[in-house]
């Protein structure tokens, strides 16, 4: 963060003191809520959980270097008193922001957010110092925590803005003002909770309303939901996709035989070839997206093109590729999981696995709501349509509609398999991978699947496991 006196953090979340012998003491290290985090110079905030109250480790976060606690009652250390913590994290993030002169890049969308973000920064850093979103830490808390962690050096702050309602992106951009606003998609994720594919755009396109009149919308053109959004801003607009129409767009896409995409990369600067480390012809997407940004951030196509071909994955368990010793790989992509996501990573593994056998251990996607059924269905369905050599469905009732549509859309029950739980997935995958096949580990978060990949990675062979 950059330095602040407590004097001049006190004033800004409207807190009061207590045991501070001396305010002029600054914070000049992060803001942090783990207090396995807390380094010299820190401000820990203190949440009261469900199951741990951050003011009982307040004494052991100043002796391990805070200059001070953010928190909701004193606590017999240097302390900065509010009512609301989360609100005065959001003030403080709102106040550094203003101060710091960075150019704020904010993106969401329905699918493929983590992965963009990580795109963006990775295109971004080469240019100038750029501080991003760790992992998915996109809501009231994760995002001034990120924006805390921004010092006088950085020039761009990439911020994922995650929604679970109409309001939540407005409130998010309230706190970090971007100039540049990205909208991915529309897709099913959260449909259950938002009621509708017209809610979702709704809650979306609150990022484009937020951006100054010389700010950027960048739009993708490919998705009519998102497209419309042009109207619900004042800002220029920058459209990215496969359409051409867009202003940047992808041409010549195809799929390396390893199940990486490969295209020429068009923007209003000129043309270049991109051969990207990711897997899956979803990335596409992604990248262009990136590309957009970058380009308007005044980096060349051939710039852009090297970038994208050298970046890697940035966050666990998403379409982590590990090849064991005995030429077993393992796609962990357990991280989370919606219709659109689920899709992409089936094709992604009919890609990687040309001639070799195709496992998909897939499980619950959750907060689908009246369309659970139709969507589960759908994803069996496509990995019979993609020559998938077996599904494993791990889990209850959306894991039986998951294998029940392989069923019907032509397995005979050879295809795919219904289990209990991980364990039992992971006793079937040891008893019957073979050296060559490809598996690939996809669910949403809470199901826990990164289990089945882990043990996969553990055992069945000897030496070392080399990730590519």
């Amino acid at each position: 963060m950059i330095a602040l006196s407590l004097a001049e953090i006190a004033a800004v979340v409207g807190g009061q003191t207590h045991d501070i012998p001396d305010p002029s003491v600054q914070v000049t290290g992060p803001v942090v809520r783990d207090s396995r985090e807390v380094g010299p110079g820190s401000l820990f905030a203190a949440f009261v959980g469900e199951r741990v109250d951050g003011h009982d480790f307040a004494q052991a976060v100043v002796d391990a270097g805070a200059v001070a606690v953010l928190g909701s009652r004193p606590v017999g250390v240097p302390a900065i008193v509010v009512e609301d913590v989360q609100a005065a994290l959001g003030a403080l993030a709102r106040h550094v922001v203003q101060r710091l002169g960075a150019t704020l890049v904010a993106l969401t969308g329905s699918a493929g957010k983590t992965s963009t973000k990580d795109l963006i920064a990775q295109v971004l850093r080469r240019k100038a110092p750029t501080v991003f979103t760790p992992g998915s830490l996109n809501n009231e808390i994760g995002l001034p925590l990120t924006a805390l962690s921004a010092t006088e050096e950085t020039r761009f702050l990439v911020l994922e803005m995650g929604a679970r309602g109409i309001g939540h992106i407005r409130y998010l951009t309230s706190l970090t003002p971007p100039r540049i606003g990205l909208v991915l998609n529309v897709g099913s994720a959260h449909i259950g909770e938002f009621g509708g594919r017209e809610q979702i755009a709704q809650a979306k396109g609150e990022l484009v309303e937020a951006l100054p009149e010389d700010g950027t919308a960048i739009l993708n053109a490919d998705d009519p939901f998102v497209r419309a959004m042009a109207s619900r801003t004042k800002a220029k607009v920058l459209l990215f996709g496969e359409s051409g129409e867009a202003d940047v767009r992808a041409e010549n896409v195809r799929l390396t035989d390893t199940g990486q995409p490969s295209f020429r990369l068009h923007t209003p600067s000129g043309a270049s070839d991109v051969t990207m480390r990711l897997y899956g012809e979803h990335h596409v997407s992604n990248a262009l997206a990136a590309a957009a940004v970058a380009h308007e951030l005044g980096m060349s196509a051939d710039e852009i093109a090297v970038a994208l071909s050298e970046a890697g994955s940035l966050s666990r368990w998403r379409m982590e590729v590990t090849e064991r010793p005995d030429g077993v790989t393992v796609v962990n992509d357990a991280y989370n999981a919606n219709p659109e996501s689920m899709k992409a990573a089936l094709r992604a593994l009919a890609a990687m696995g040309k001639g070799r056998r195709t496992w998909a251990v897939l499980g619950k996607m959750a907060e689908l709501g009246d369309e659970a059924l139709a969507e589960h269905d759908a994803v069996g369905r496509l990995a019979v349509r993609l020559n998938v050599s077996k599904l494993v469905a791990v889990g209850g009732r959306e894991a039986a509609w998951l294998q029940l549509g392989a069923y019907n859309e032509g397995s005979w029950g050879e295809e795919s398999v219904h289990v209990s739980d991980a364990q039992a997935a992971i006793d079937l995958l040891r008893s019957e991978l073979r050296p060559g096949d490809v598996v690939l580990v996809k669910a949403s978060r809470s199901v826990g699947l990164e289990s089945v990949a882990q043990a996969l990675l553990e055992t069945g062979a000897e030496g070392e496991v080399a990730a590519r």
